[in-house]
């Protein structure tokens, strides 16, 4: 017999004896660490990770492929395109492996949000706003938690995930620049599952939908952005059905409750800034997703580091609204369905919206007839606070001095700004900068005057 031959046996016998022996030896030793590790998790936090969440991939795959719906979604499928069932079945297959996340506690708890409260704390000096214990603690045990989020970065995933840490493990749709690797197998053991934002097939977005539908039903707490996606203007935009759609439509009445805590984040710098302002002008939404990008800015930020230039990026700040429980709402505004629900959410994240430095400072650049000086900056920054409930304001010191300072130094900091004949001026192509950052807080000052 050739070595060659001998070899490839061997090589299948080995694996053979693995998959068969070896593998699910090894795979219940695992299960039964992370069942301890979670029990040991559920004590501490104020909402337990639900059975769902921890039911083995494979078997979550084959509960949403078989499910009625999904089976009936196939059957409509081969007959709109003409092909045979199991093509069509096959397809929803390659949906659900694509959008059923693989959950782990250890890289949830263990790394993920060590490394977010770490990478948030290196980037900003951050702020917890609003946050109201006693409402979040009445919440009923039994219902599903639903964060709802204003999206204005890439960094909301990593702030949110570390600030409620304490109280539950988040599950976040994420769109397709979460596929690049290695972030998305990181990505897909915190429980986040994929979605495609600009699908049109009927069949993907039914097997979306059921999973969702399921996830829901199991009390798995999660992460949205009513969005759809991040802003290009600064601006709140208004919003996308889909997700929510999908959470409250078809429930039954033994279904349970969904509470909804809308979320609001706003920073004094937003690391894609200048990406998001050429698309929005340009009028085109399209970001390519490059971890050679983003490794090379943390490679940057690491020698400033060492090179004793580093600078934190300014405030990030959350703030949390009152929880608002879906039978409520829909005991309280019969008929204005989802599109309604929508609405009354974003109303209240925009109330919650953080007023930090930069985005003040830059609203009273825009609003000035002519270059102000820093004193008459600082006036029109403390007439701003004064219009604003005190809550809003994340800074250590709320008057408008140390709050125009703060923002003109960070935006000297990144040239946004010039100084000339004790005036503040603002260069051409900074602008629409400036423009994106006000717009973070311009609802505040609706019916206001100048």
């Amino acid at each position: 017999m050739p070595l060659w031959v001998l070899v490839l046996l061997v090589a299948f016998a080995a694996v053979t004896f693995a998959s068969h022996f070896l593998f699910p030896s090894v795979r219940w030793f695992f299960r039964r660490r992370m069942e301890r590790v979670v029990a040991r998790l559920n004590e501490r936090l104020q909402r337990p990770i639900e059975p769902f969440k921890l039911a083995r991939r494979h078997d979550m795959i084959q509960r949403l492929i078989y499910d009625p719906e999904v089976s009936r979604a196939v059957a409509q499928h081969a007959k709109e395109h003409g092909v045979p069932e199991n093509v069509a079945f096959e397809q929803a297959r390659r949906y659900a492996r694509e959008i059923v996340p693989r959950f782990s506690a250890t890289a949830y708890f263990g790394v993920a949000t060590r490394l977010a409260k770490w990478l948030s704390r290196a980037l900003y000096h951050v702020r917890l706003g609003h946050f109201d214990e006693d409402a979040f603690g009445a919440v009923d045990r039994d219902a599903t938690v639903v964060f709802v989020m204003n999206h204005r970065s890439n960094m909301d995933y990593v702030l949110v995930t570390w600030l409620v840490a304490e109280r539950s493990a988040l599950a976040y749709a994420v769109g397709e620049w979460a596929r690049v690797w290695p972030l998305s197998g990181l990505i897909r053991a915190m429980g986040a599952y994929f979605i495609r934002r600009k699908s049109r097939d009927d069949l993907y977005r039914r097997v979306l939908a059921r999973y969702v539908r399921l996830a829901t039903e199991g009390g798995v707490t999660q992460a949205v952005f009513p969005e759809g996606g991040l802003s290009l203007d600064g601006a709140l935009a208004p919003p996308r059905l889909g997700l929510l759609k999908y959470i409250v439509e078809g429930r039954s009445a033994e279904s349970r409750d969904v509470v909804f805590v809308p979320v609001a984040l706003n920073y004094d710098r937003v690391l894609e800034d200048r990406t998001l302002v050429a698309a929005g002008r340009s009028g085109e939404r399209r970001f390519r997703a490059r971890i050679s990008v983003v490794a090379v800015s943390i490679l940057k930020q690491l020698w400033r580091k060492l090179a004793g230039r580093y600078h934190r990026q300014g405030f990030a700040a959350v703030s949390f609204g009152p929880p608002l429980s879906l039978a409520t709402f829909e005991r309280d505004r019969p008929g204005a369905g989802v599109e309604g629900l929508g609405e009354v959410l974003m109303e209240r994240i925009g109330a919650e919206v953080p007023v930090l430095p930069v985005p003040l400072v830059a609203r009273a650049l825009l609003l000035a007839d002519a270059p102000p000086g820093e004193s008459d900056l600082a006036a029109a920054v403390d007439g701003m606070v004064a219009a604003l409930p005190r809550d809003h304001v994340r800074h250590p010191d709320g008057d408008g001095a140390a709050l125009a300072a703060e923002g003109l130094r960070r935006l000297r900091w990144r040239g946004l700004v010039a100084d000339g004949r004790g005036a503040i001026t603002v260069p051409e192509d900074a602008r629409p900068l400036l423009e994106y950052y006000a717009a973070s807080i311009g609802h505040h000052f609706r019916g206001c005057s100048a």
